[in-house]
């Protein structure tokens, strides 16, 4: 193993830093690099066997190599993960790239690294082949996060080519081998020697991984899974050797039964070759299949990672310049074609057009965007041209937050996970221990040596603990990545616990119950006008205007009628309204007050009309001209389509919801009874609604709040669990638990749900590991099982626990 000097790495700005470990083969191998981490003076360190990463925090006066030569002296390898370069604000000039090689379905630029496939066996004992060198007069490239994961991608694809072709080999070599120990039909004369001639290349080139894996360990004073399987096959294989040379089973005409338990025939002329090549075979087939299903738990954040544009038609000198999507800097304006993605976030600066969002927040209905209007990187344009100019690029954009924020809950752990791989630390050697007693026990009681070391053999290769270090990661990953392609960002594994403690979710009105923009609900008019005269004559004279108010009532007017007039000599009046002339008409619009200090009278109709409204929570907006009052308009923030079946879908799953907000008791409660809320917390200002949540807890109450806006982040953070809508601002994104990309209730519910089988699956797991080990163990101490049914038994609970976190991937 090459060793890496600290000076190899410059030292990192941050202090935080992302390694791949390679030669990790079960959890115990990853609580070993774990713990040589911590060690390190100021370093706190997060291993994941799953996703095969260490994610490090370091203080000053430490390198990146000083991480990677610890991980080295461990007995694995290390490679830092390149980080992505904050974005740049203006272009800075750069020679011009040596042509990069093409990216393909598995590797995108500006994809994150994916998760690892397997280089844990030793398959690929670096993470990379070493660099061809450089030319004297050109200096190394500076690696790139897009470089990175092109060399891991490649790294993973190989080593899992080489896994395939070491279980193809094995396979063909060990199948012969088992059908001749199993069948005494097909037992010819010297059939022991060619079953001798077959097994050795399985045990020593196909087992070469675990032998060599084992070594390395116990140079470091270690044991781990592969210690088991090392010594399990190699005493059978060993023991087989000497019955064949030294024993009796080299005779010709020797035959050989098969027991499903522990043989007790005569130790000289036993042998075990179909138990060493058929264990590597099975485990190596458990480790393809776990590897495979690793990459699939692993897909739906490589998804997202590679959805973003591979290139720009940046607009230079008013000349369209076609440009890879990474190079774009903040300022940057950029044309987006019909069909093409929108290759980072921005403004619309010209055209409008209908953008497919679908990809990252769910939602499958296309959302219009015109001049002025926000777009998102790596959705589609499913309309009109669209030129828009650059807000965020790189590790700024929504996407990489998104990737971020799953890759992080990916690597977090449980407590569940963590008592898993600390009993998964100190198993081997108990492992080992308990092997030895079984072979004691068995000798002591006169069962012979053929008995007692079938039985010991059994309990070496039966104990692997690998399905414990698989049964949260796997979970978490697949979970957070189906999460992340239904709009809904899990931060973490301890958020799971809450989501199923809850008992009372605290929903703010304003953008979360309500779509947060006011909106036209009534217009009553006098029996002189008619409804479509005194939208456009009040309308166009609201257009005028930028009050949220007067904007919904143009906007309603220009819906009904079309085109609005222009108001002359238009004057605001602070706080009351607007006046003017409308195609000869005098016009007022504003509050019953605006009316009243013209000495105009409400006709008894639009009187009862206004109070109707206000008992409604409606703002009330009277509009008169030519000195006669001539309508009412009711306007409110109207409540989203989805917010009455998502309270009822909060409630079945056994939530009390209840509404908090500052607007006024009427209003609160109007929208209260629409949605079937039953509880409100009204006129309450920014800084009590953490009180509100406060009191709840102490009413011995889980509570969860759902917000969007700046001053829901103080309560969102004080909650139990605090759900962001994405629509809303980055503070209460970055104080919540669990953000939504879709601004829509209705997918609280799902995020809860999810969250909930998440944490049921990763239960599930555990409950089959431990059970799995704690039944099997005193099977093959009591000389029920034969090692090579063990073995397959031991390969396949791995294989178990994926597959079974894989079935998230079916969620809806």
């Amino acid at each position: 193993m090459a060793s890496t000097a600290a000076a190899d790495f410059p030292a990192a700005d941050a202090s935080e830093a992302e390694l791949m470990i390679g030669g990790m083969t079960c959890a115990s191998c990853a609580t070993r690099v774990e713990k040589k981490l911590n060690r390190m003076d100021g370093v706190t360190a997060t291993v994941n066997y799953a996703t095969e990463k260490a994610r490090v925090t370091f203080g000053e006066g430490l390198k990146l190599g000083d991480l990677v030569a610890t991980v080295e002296k461990t007995g694995y390898t290390a490679r830092p993960v390149a980080q992505p370069s904050a974005p740049a604000t203006a272009p800075a000039p750069a020679p011009a790239p040596a042509p990069a090689p093409e990216a393909t379905d598995e590797t995108a630029p500006g994809s994150a690294p994916e998760f690892t496939a397997e280089p844990a066996l030793g398959f690929a004992p670096e993470f990379a082949a070493e660099p061809a060198p450089e030319s004297p007069s050109e200096p190394a490239p500076e690696p790139t996060p897009d470089s990175v994961a092109r060399d891991i991608e490649a790294d993973q694809d190989a080593s899992l080519a080489a896994l395939r072709q070491r279980l193809l080999v094995s396979a063909v070599l060990a199948t012969p081998v088992v059908l001749l120990a199993m069948i005494p039909a097909l037992q010819f004369d010297y059939w022991q020697w060619l079953s001798l001639t077959l097994a050795a290349p399985v045990v020593v080139w196909g087992g070469l991984p675990f032998h060599r894996a084992a070594w390395t360990n116990a140079k470091h004073g270690a044991a781990t899974m592969d210690t088991l399987v090392s010594l399990g096959t190699l005493a059978a294989f060993g023991w087989s050797v000497w019955a064949l040379f030294l024993g009796d089973a080299g005779m010709p005409g020797m035959r050989h039964g098969f027991d499903l338990t522990v043989s007790r025939a005569d130790a000289t002329s036993t042998i075990y070759l179909e138990v060493a090549a058929g264990v590597i075979t099975f485990i190596l087939l458990g480790r393809y299949l776990e590897a495979r299903a690793k990459r699939k738990s692993g897909a739906a954040l490589r998804a997202l990672t590679h959805l973003g544009a591979k290139d720009v038609a940046v607009l230079r000198g008013g000349r369209e310049v076609r440009v890879p999507a990474s190079t774009l800097v903040v300022g940057d304006r950029f044309v987006v074609r019909p069909g093409e993605k929108i290759a980072t976030d921005g403004t619309v600066v010209e055209g409008s057009s209908a953008v497919d969002a679908s990809m990252l927040t769910g939602e499958s209905v296309p959302v219009e965007v015109g001049v002025g209007d926000t777009v998102t990187g790596a959705t589609l344009n499913a309309g009109g041209r669209l030129v828009v100019e650059a807000t965020r690029v790189g590790a700024d954009t929504q996407l990489a937050r998104m990737a971020k924020l799953v890759e992080d809950a990916q690597n977090g752990k449980a407590s569940a996970q963590r008592l898993a791989d600390r009993i998964s630390a100190v198993f081997v050697p108990i492992v080992i221990a308990l092997a030895l007693a079984t072979l004691g026990y068995w000798l002591g009681n006169g069962a012979g040596l053929t008995a007692a070391f079938t039985a010991a053999v059994a309990v070496l290769i039966i104990a692997c603990p690998c399905a414990l270090g698989l049964a949260t990661p796997t979970a978490l990953m697949v979970g957070t990545g189906r999460g992340a392609q239904l709009g809904i960002l899990i931060k973490g594994p301890e958020v799971l616990e809450t989501t199923r403690r809850a008992d009372t979710i605290v929903l703010d009105k304003t953008g979360t119950v309500t779509t947060g923009r006011m909106t036209l609900h009534t217009t009553h008019t006098t029996d002189t006008t008619t409804e479509a005269e005194v939208l456009r004559l009040a309308g166009a004279l609201e257009n005028a205007s930028e009050h949220p108010i007067a904007q919904a009532v143009a906007t309603a007017a220009t819906d009904a009628t079309g085109p609005l007039p222009t108001p002359e000599d238009f004057a605001n009046v602070p706080g009351l309204g607007v006046q003017g002339i409308v195609e000869g008409h005098t016009v007022l619009v504003g509050r019953p007050r605006l009316i009243a200090d013209a000495e105009i009278p409400l006709p008894p109709a639009l009187a009862r009309a206004l109070e109707e409204d206000e008992a409604r929570g409606r703002t009330a907006v009277v509009a008169a001209w030519d000195g006669e009052a001539r309508g009412v308009f009711g306007v409110a923030d109207a409540v989203k389509e989805s917010s009455a079946a998502a309270v009822a879908e909060l409630r079945a799953l056994g939530l009390e919801p209840i509404l908090l907000t500052g607007d006024n008791r009427a209003v609160a409660e109007a929208v209260a009874r629409e949605v079937g809320i039953d509880q409100v917390h009204a006129e309450v200002l920014p800084e009590d609604k953490v009180d509100v949540i406060k009191r709840l807890q102490a009413e011995g109450r889980v509570v969860a709040m759902v917000g969007d806006g700046v001053n829901d982040a103080a309560a969102l953070a004080t909650a139990s669990l605090g759900l962001a809508m994405g629509t809303g601002t980055d503070a209460a994104i970055e104080a919540s638990d669990l953000t939504l990309v879709r601004g829509d209730l209705k997918v609280t519910a799902d995020a809860i749900r999810l969250s909930r089988r998440t944490l049921a699956t990763i239960r599930g797991n555990l409950f089959w590991a431990f059970g799995y080990n704690v039944a099997a163990l005193p099977l093959a101490a009591s000389g029920l099982l034969n090692p090579m049914i063990a073995g397959a038994a031991m390969a396949f609970s791995s294989v178990f626990v994926v597959t079974n976190s894989l079935r998230l991937r079916a969620f809806t």
